[in-house]
């Protein structure tokens, strides 16, 4: 039974995978019936490339996919295999901008609060003179 799997090459911890057809009960790196496409999941951006053609040649033959090849395949089909993710803050910095904007807001408060009382003391002052 033929099946469409990945092979792995690369270094240690710089997988890259080749997607083949092999017979199902070969070895995951041996030898194989026919070389569809790659898959580099380390690589920024991830690479994706797959014949879809020879895919459904060989699915049409009867080759079975493993999960991870069809679901590869699948994301390929889409279109956009790996959109972009937005950047998103941490929930420590979410909570430290949160307390820096409190603090930047009481301090205009205080800001606001401490015109007025500087305008009656001096009011006082001059009233005081004033008497004086």
């Amino acid at each position: 039974m033929l099946k469409v799997k990945l092979a792995r090459f690369g270094k240690r911890n710089q997988p890259h995978y080749r997607i083949v057809v092999n017979e199902a009960r070969d070895k995951r790196d041996g030898s194989y019936v026919a070389l569809i496409g790659h898959y580099a999941p380390t690589q920024t951006p991830k690479l994706l490339d797959i014949n879809v053609e020879e895919y459904d040649k060989w699915i049409g033959q009867g080759a079975q996919p493993t999960d991870t090849v069809a679901a590869l395949v699948e994301k390929f089909k889409s279109g956009n295999p790996f959109p972009e993710k937005k950047n998103e803050l941490s929930k420590k910095a979410k909570a430290k901008l949160a307390e820096e904007k409190k603090a930047k807001d009481a301090a205009k408060e205080e800001a606001k609060v401490a015109p007025v009382v500087e305008e009656k003391t001096g009011e006082v002052a001059s009233e005081a003179q004033a008497e004086a």
